[in-house]
């Protein structure tokens, strides 16, 4: 069962990175690029550092990310109310209109296929998900920071 969870998890992996990348080749964007705006539209507008902690990646990873994103005019760095040392990453929403379209077919095959699962089947699959994420955000900071 172990070894066929291990071999599931890697699969599952690779059709997530290759789906990504072929979504990112139709949008004229790397993967990380695609996934930053993905996490800037699920948590709304981010400092550099926070998408850093939210991403794993390094700080100097993240200002090149947002230079590319900011280049291709997707999103704006804005200046906080608050504090206005703090510079925000916020979607520049007009650019995005239409990209959620692509994604429409995978999302309603994906509400298909959880229809076939009970609620308590649910929530072991959301637990599992919500678990290894973390544990992958850890990896992913731990390569970041050299350990």
């Amino acid at each position: 069962m172990l070894e066929g969870l291990t071999m599931a998890g890697r699969e599952s992996s690779n059709a997530a990175v290759m789906y990504h990348t072929a979504m990112g080749e139709r949008l004229g964007l790397g993967m990380t690029e695609e996934k930053a705006l993905d996490l800037l539209q699920r948590l709304g507008p981010l400092t550099a550092g926070e998408i850093a902690q939210h991403t794993g990646l390094a700080p100097a990873s993240v200002s090149g990310l947002v230079d590319r994103l900011e280049g291709k005019w997707l999103v704006r760095r804005v200046r906080d109310t608050k504090d206005r040392r703090r510079v925000i990453v916020e979607i520049n929403q007009e650019r995005l209109a239409g990209f959620g379209e692509l994604f429409e077919p995978f999302v309603a095959a994906l509400a298909e296929l959880y229809e076939r699962y009970t609620d308590e089947q649910l929530e072991v699959i959301l637990d599992y998900l919500t678990r290894s994420a973390a544990l992958q955000r850890e990896a992913t900071a731990g390569l970041a920071d050299g350990a």
